[in-house]
């Protein structure tokens, strides 16, 4: 089973890009020339609700790899960060999947929800199965840095899937050799270089092995949770993320479908014919942004009336039937479910 290649531009939270520059600080690089050229501040980063694209996190690889000029395995130290927790709904599902098998499956069908750049190839063979790593869409400067941070990340989701260590046959590089000592150390094996491929193989009978926590109903959660953040995240792209755009920009005076329409150089109803065929509209934008606003603001403190006037409505009442339509309960309600500040 192959895993689909990675998806440049579509929106994701910036875990990884914090570890990315974590690490740089830990090695002497300052946040902002790990940083450069990204449009990204630090302090950006560690606000709820920012999230960035891949091309950007190629940027913070690229000035990573030269302040430091190479030196050491930062893709596996960079790897060896992660866990589970760091990649929300999509960690939950391995967790309870069935089988190793399963687990491996269902990471590759959803990949684009994690932090990952190569491209997977499950293989099954006799009694042997592989794992393929390849990079062919990342720039060749990157490369090993891919390869190495996804073989650590994928060494560190195995331990702490099963409490006992999955026996590996084989770690076979396509680089040239390297002291093998912080792979032994990270990837648990001692590693063959100049492979005409990257894979690590296993007896093919461990990918019927039970996950200790496998659990059909929470895994079907799980997985629905997956798709809905993979189809919210792919919508963003494309005619539907320029919109978006552009009424974040201007939350309390949106423009109209039609200003949005010419910002875009397209007519009115090619907006609306792209953005159906990205199975959603401009007045579903609308409100999805206000919605996600109107949560933030009455988290943060405002008040119904403050909420309403930010979000371009003239009269409360408007504001409080639109978010009763969005959250089922009025404004007012959805405040005293807000868990209360120490």
């Amino acid at each position: 089973m192959e895993a689909p290649m990675v998806q440049w531009e579509i929106p994701r939270p910036p875990t990884s890009v914090l570890m990315l520059v974590d690490l740089g600080v830990d090695l002497g690089v300052p946040a902002t020339a790990s940083l450069a050229g990204t449009g990204l501040a630090e302090a950006a980063l560690r606000e709820t609700g920012t999230e960035v694209t891949a091309r950007q996190e190629q940027v913070v690889v690229g000035n990573l790899l030269a302040a430091t000029d190479g030196r050491g395995h930062l893709g596996l130290e960079a790897g060896s960060r992660f866990h589970l927790t760091s990649f929300g709904f999509w960690g939950f599902a391995l967790v309870s999947s069935p089988t190793l098998g399963a687990a491996i499956r269902l990471a590759l069908q959803y990949l684009d929800l994690t932090y990952a750049w190569s491209h997977f190839d499950l293989r099954r063979t006799g009694d042997e199965a592989r794992l393929v790593l390849t990079a062919p869409d990342v720039p060749e400067p990157l490369r090993r840095f891919t390869i190495e941070r996804d073989l650590a990340v994928t060494a560190t989701l195995q331990q702490e899937l099963f409490s006992a260590q999955i026996q590996v046959r084989r770690l076979v590089l396509s680089f040239p050799p390297a002291d093998p000592e912080r792979y032994e150390q990270i990837l648990r094996i001692t590693p063959e270089f100049d492979g005409d491929e990257t894979f690590l193989s296993m007896d093919a009978a461990l990918l019927d092995l039970p996950m200790p926590q496998a659990n059909a109903h929470a895994q079907a959660l799980a997985q629905e949770q997956c798709r809905e953040w993979l189809d919210r995240s792919s919508a963003r792209t494309g005619a539907a993320g320029r919109v978006r755009d552009l009424l974040l920009a201007r939350p309390g005076d949106p423009p109209t479908a039609e200003h949005v329409a010419r910002e875009l150089t397209m007519s009115s109803r090619t907006l609306r014919e792209r953005l159906a065929a990205e199975r959603t509209s401009y007045r579903e934008l609308l409100d999805e942004i206000r919605e996600r606003l109107a949560e933030e603001m009455l988290t943060e403190g405002l008040t119904v009336a403050q909420a309403a006037e930010r979000l371009g409505y003239q009269e409360v009442s408007s504001f409080s039937h639109a978010f009763r339509r969005w959250k089922g309960m009025g404004p007012r309600a959805y405040r005293t479910t807000l868990p209360r500040p120490d």
